[in-house]
């Protein structure tokens, strides 16, 4: 199978795959038979943002982890691995275990507004620490998992002082969730998304010039530290407006880009602009499948590892995932 048949046949499934899931949300049994006015209401004030928090979501977690991989040189590498993720949850467990009472009713607000904060704050941390280190990707990697591992253990802690009530609302976020924004939050949220996005597709040319390695790039004119710096700082936007919107999602951007390189290839040019089509239409299959089962929310990152663990596991069997 050639390139141009494969991302035609990629494009095609994954637009399939929106087609389906946008009309499987909108037209979701139990709305026939509700009122005209009703059904308005339920279509503009859930169901749309739903749509599109799911789609940017998504497509912010897919295309980030395609390009953390390729700047960090690392085919593991996801927005969780460097920290950002830990960060933003970080702040969310003490939102919502700390949260005085007469703050509460602000807290729906409170808490994308501290997960963005918490995402850009971890990210100039592991920067800083990476630039201390000769500003390696390793250095980045490891800086990322001493913050995680820094953030898990806080969380703990603040598990076993915390009441149950607040430990279900925690539990129910760091699990994911893409049903806590509202018009509100989306039009702070959604801009970034879009313009973090696309700005690594503008850079999809200077990625592609790094897989021969940091010296070649260096000789055919890219500036690898100002491109690897402009990089993580558009991923740590898109993953910190990502979870301040939609909770802790994992491996979205660990098993799409994976995935996408095994059947179109390596070329960022495809890639990206596909990772973001692919993530989008996951979650938004993911949405369907929840509304589909009114009488429960399914947590999305129970979904995304059940369906990505034996993936990822049937590939590294293979030797299809190489480092």
């Amino acid at each position: 199978m050639n390139r141009r048949t494969a991302v035609t046949l990629v494009l095609s499934t994954v637009l399939i795959a929106l087609v389906i899931s946008v009309a499987g949300i909108i037209g979701v049994p139990g709305l026939s038979d509700t009122t005209v006015e009703l059904k308005r209401h339920i279509i503009i004030q859930l169901q749309i943002p739903l749509i599109l928090t799911a789609g940017l979501v998504g497509a912010a977690l897919s295309v980030s982890g395609a390009t953390l991989q390729v700047v960090l040189r690392n085919p593991l590498a996801d927005p969780g691995i460097i920290g950002i993720t830990s960060g933003a949850s970080l702040v969310a467990a003490l939102l919502l275990l700390l949260t005085p009472a007469w703050a509460a009713p602000y807290l729906h607000y409170l808490l994308p507004l501290g997960c963005f904060v918490g995402a850009l704050f971890t990210t100039f941390i592991i920067y800083r620490l990476a630039r201390k280190l000769l500003g390696s990707s390793t250095a980045v990697i490891l800086a990322g998992i001493a913050i995680s591992t820094l953030s898990g253990a806080i969380i703990a802690w603040l598990y076993m002082f915390s009441d149950a009530n607040a430990l279900r609302n925690l539990t129910f976020w760091l699990m994911g969730s893409l049903y806590q924004t509202n018009w509100l939050i989306l039009c702070v949220g959604g801009p970034l998304i879009v313009v973090s996005v696309g700005l690594q597709l503008y850079f999809a040319g200077d990625l592609n010039k790094l897989y021969a390695g940091e010296l070649a790039a260096k000789s055919s004119g890219v500036d690898v530290a100002k491109l690897t710096e402009r990089a993580l700082i558009a991923c740590a936007i898109a993953v910190g407006s990502a979870v301040s919107m939609a909770g802790s999602i994992a491996f979205v951007g660990l098993l799409i880009p994976h995935i996408l390189r095994l059947v179109i290839g390596h070329n960022n040019r495809y890639l990206l602009p596909l990772s973001a089509l692919s993530g989008a239409s996951l979650l938004m299959l993911v949405a369907f499948s929840s509304e589909m089962t009114r009488a429960i929310t399914l947590p999305v990152s129970m979904v995304t590892t059940s369906l990505g663990g034996p993936l990822l596991i049937w590939a590294l069997a293979k030797g299809q995932i190489k480092g």
